[in-house]
């Protein structure tokens, strides 16, 4: 464990179909207490009350598929119906994806039946650009290969990790993150598509020197993580935490 007591852990690490292994999600945590949770699929908000018995206050989006926002309307009625969180939750997202989210979980004519309220009157909305600070911490915001442009996004806390969303492969932009130590925490399956890595794109996207530090998430099934595993790389299970390094100081 780092002298900052950082950890990343996995609430989820499967792809949209593998309901078992649960929403592809992480939590930053020092010194065991949650940071900043990044995404909030269903089952990832589920794992998340069951680990730290209490809503997320803050969250970094990477992109907009449900498999990574559909815990939000569950988080509007914890938050909106509790004065102490009303308000309070931290919602960071590239400014890029803010009209995507809104439009996915926000635009309804009325998110309750009595009227008098909005969506985000329950958050506090943080569109961020290049970087943001949170928890005394600055954090780094990078495009993905996702679908469409400007709709996906990973984070990075330099020197200390980068966890990528849903992806591609992305070596130009991880090459930045490339200092010997920094945690990658990658999108992986047996098998790529237009949208995700796959293992024969990993082994040929990236040096083994950049592949000994990541740690793989969003695969099909427990059956896959072990032929991933069988190939040498490291695999996260649901509920494990990775030991981070410190960040770097801020750039």
């Amino acid at each position: 464990m780092s002298r900052h007591g950082l950890a990343l852990r996995f609430l989820g690490v499967g792809s949209a179909h593998a309901v078992a292994l649960g929403s592809s999600s992480a939590v930053l945590e020092r010194d065991g207490a949650p940071q900043l949770m990044i995404d909030c699929g269903q089952e990832a908000l589920t794992a998340c009350l069951d680990r730290y018995g209490a809503p997320p206050s803050a969250l970094f989006f990477t992109h907009t598929h449900l498999d990574h926002i559909a815990g939000m309307e569950r988080l509007f009625v914890a938050c909106w119906f509790d004065e102490a969180l009303r308000g309070r939750t931290r919602i960071f997202a590239a400014a890029p994806l803010v009209p995507l989210l809104h439009a996915r979980v926000g635009d309804y004519p009325e998110v309750l039946a009595e009227g008098g309220t909005n969506f985000w009157d329950a958050f506090r909305l943080v569109p961020v650009g290049a970087s943001f600070w949170h928890a005394g911490l600055k954090f780094e915001v990078f495009g993905t290969r996702h679908h469409a442009p400007e709709t996906s996004f990973g984070l990075a806390l330099p020197g200390s990790f980068a966890f990528t969303g849903d992806t591609r492969p992305i070596p130009e932009v991880l090459a930045r993150y490339d200092t010997g130590a920094t945690v990658i925490a990658h999108d992986c399956g047996l098998q790529g598509n237009p949208s995700h890595t796959g293992l024969d794109d990993l082994e040929r996207e990236y040096p083994a020197s950049l592949r000994s530090r990541m740690i793989l998430y969003h695969y099909g099934s427990r059956a896959d993580g072990e032929a991933l595993r069988a190939r040498g790389l490291r695999v996260a299970d649901p509920g494990e935490a990775f030991a981070l390094p410190d960040p770097e100081p801020h750039r």
